[in-house]
């Protein structure tokens, strides 16, 4: 099992940055793909990135491809999204999420979740 917690939210402007971070729990990171999911207020969640127990393989939505960048660091236990050229359409609550082994991009394939973190882009 693998706990997650979310950082680095915040209130940006249009065209800003910001880099969530998500540490885990547990002695087996590596061995979790880990995901990024968003949820703007009256929504549905979905998907923003993910990337491979080793961080060689990564997929991202269409929305953010270009824009967004996943990364881990095993050693930290930490997944890393970083969010260049923010529109007010990534306001969201940005989530942490953990599956073992092999990467998805349906939310309902992972397990665990974060608490989530707040991004808000004013325009």
């Amino acid at each position: 099992q693998v706990q997650l917690v979310e950082s680095g939210g915040g209130l940006v402007q249009a065209g800003g940055s910001l880099r969530l971070s998500c540490a885990a729990s547990g002695r087996t990171f590596n061995s979790y793909a880990l995901g990024w999911f968003r949820q703007a207020p009256g929504k549905e969640r979905e998907f923003v990135s993910v990337i491979s127990t080793g961080g060689s393989s990564t997929l991202y939505a269409d929305s953010v491809k270009g824009r967004f960048t996943i990364s881990r660091d095993n050693a930290k236990n930490t997944v890393y999204l970083q969010m260049n050229s923010l529109k007010p359409e990534d306001a969201a609550i940005y989530y942490c999420a953990a599956r073992k082994f092999t990467i998805a991009n349906v939310g309902a394939q992972f397990p665990y979740w974060g608490q989530g973190t707040q991004v808000t882009v004013s325009s």
